[in-house]
């Protein structure tokens, strides 16, 4: 569970990234889900992004890829939504406390 001041930091993080995942009209498919897993063991914070056609709306689209792939989810806003997960062997971001 991130805190406010974990959160903001981690919104201010992706704030200059593009979204690396698109959800469209099939919604999250089980390829999607492994592209998630795999981007955030490599980089521990994406963003993502619900296209126009998708079914799904971007709050529904981070929560299941969050549930899917053991994330947290940062931030929604408009379409788009950005996922954090700690790399366990190693850690790239440093969360303040």
């Amino acid at each position: 569970m991130l805190t406010s001041k974990q959160r903001a930091y981690l919104r201010s993080l992706a704030n200059s990234e593009t979204p690396i995942l698109h959800a469209g009209k099939g919604g999250v498919s089980d390829t999607m889900r492994r592209q998630a897993d795999d981007a955030l063991t490599a980089r521990e914070l994406i963003k993502g992004r619900a296209l126009e056609n998708s079914p799904a709306s971007a709050r529904e689209v981070a929560e299941d890829l969050a549930a899917s792939v053991g994330a947290d989810v940062v931030q929604v806003v408009g379409r788009n939504f950005v996922l954090y997960r700690p790399n366990p062997k190693e850690p790239k971001i440093r969360l303040p406390r």
